[in-house]
C-alpha cells in the first residue's frame, strides 16, 4: 500500500522533483487581476479571476499539483502550504492574497535529489500510507517545527506566558491535528516529526511488550469461557 501510494503522489509527494511551470490555457478572464505568485523561489505573472485560490492557480495555472485538493473546505488540510514561513491552507487563500509572498509546496522542500530532512523521516518511519494527505502532512510539519523554535504555545501548552522549549508528542499531535490522515499513520507522522526535531537523537520507549509472568500476576478475570 505504501509504495502504491508512493507511486500515486509521485514526485510531488516525496520525491519532489521539478515540476514544469505551465501558462494557463485560454484568454484571461474578462475580470482578471495581475498576480505575482512567488513560488519556490521563482516569480510567475499570472492574469487570474479573483476568486482564484492560491490552490487552483497552483495546480491548474502552473503545474504544481504536488498540492492536494481534498475537502476543499479548510477542513482535512491535504492542500497546506508555507507562505512566508507560516502554515496556510490554500484552499482558503486567495492567490491575490499572497501576491509577492513566498510560497513553498511540497514540490520546493527538496534540495534536487536530496530530500528535506523531513521528508527523508516520513520514508524513514513509513508516515504515509495512500500519500495523498502526505504533502500537506510535511509542509505543516516542516512549518510546525518553525514554531518551536520561535516558542510559539499552543492548545496543549501548561503555561502559556513562557516560550515553549520541549516538543512533546501531545504538542505535536495537537499541532498537527488540523492535517486528517484517512489512512490512520499519526503514530508514524509523530515519530518522524519528532526524528527531525531531535536530529536523530534516540527517543525514550514509551510503551513495551508484557511477558506472560506479568500478565499472570495481574491476576485478570478470565474472558470468553463458560460460565
Amino acid at each position: 500500500m505504501s509504495a502504491a501510494g508512493l507511486g500515486a503522489t509521485g514526485a510531488g509527494a516525496l520525491l519532489a522533483g521539478d515540476a514544469a511551470a505551465a501558462a494557463p490555457t485560454g484568454a484571461a478572464p474578462a475580470n482578471a487581476v495581475p498576480v505575482t505568485l512567488r513560488v519556490n523561489g521563482a516569480s510567475h505573472a499570472l492574469q487570474l479571476d479573483p476568486r482564484t485560490t492560491l490552490l487552483d492557480a497552483l495546480r491548474e495555472h502552473l503545474a504544481l499539483t504536488g498540492t492536494k485538493k481534498g475537502c476543499d473546505h479548510g477542513q482535512c488540510g491535504a492542500c497546506t502550504v508555507i507562505v512566508d514561513g507560516e502554515r496556510r491552507l490554500s484552499c482558503l487563500t486567495l492567490a491575490a492574497q499572497v501576491d509577492g509572498e513566498a510560497v513553498t509546496t511540497i514540490e520546493g522542500l527538496a534540495d534536487g535529489d536530496r530530500l528535506h530532512p523531513m521528508q527523508a523521516a516520513f520514508v524513514e518511519h513509513d508516515g504515509f500510507q495512500c500519500g495523498y494527505c502526505t504533502p500537506g502532512q510535511i509542509c505543516s510539519a516542516v512549518a510546525l517545527l518553525s514554531e518551536i523554535e520561535r516558542g510559539d504555545a499552543s492548545h496543549v501548552t501548561a503555561d502559556v506566558s513562557r516560550k515553549v522549549t520541549e516538543l512533546t508528542d501531545a504538542e505535536v499531535r495537537e499541532r498537527m491535528s488540523g492535517n486528517i490522515c484517512r489512512c490512520g499513520a499519526y503514530p508514524k507522522i509523530v515519530a518522524a516529526i519528532q526524528d527531525v526535531h531531535s536530529g536523530g537523537a534516540p527517543r525514550p520507549l514509551t510503551w513495551r511488550y508484557v511477558g506472560q509472568d506479568e500478565l499472570l500476576a495481574l491476576n485478570l478475570p478470565a474472558t470468553g469461557g463458560a460460565a
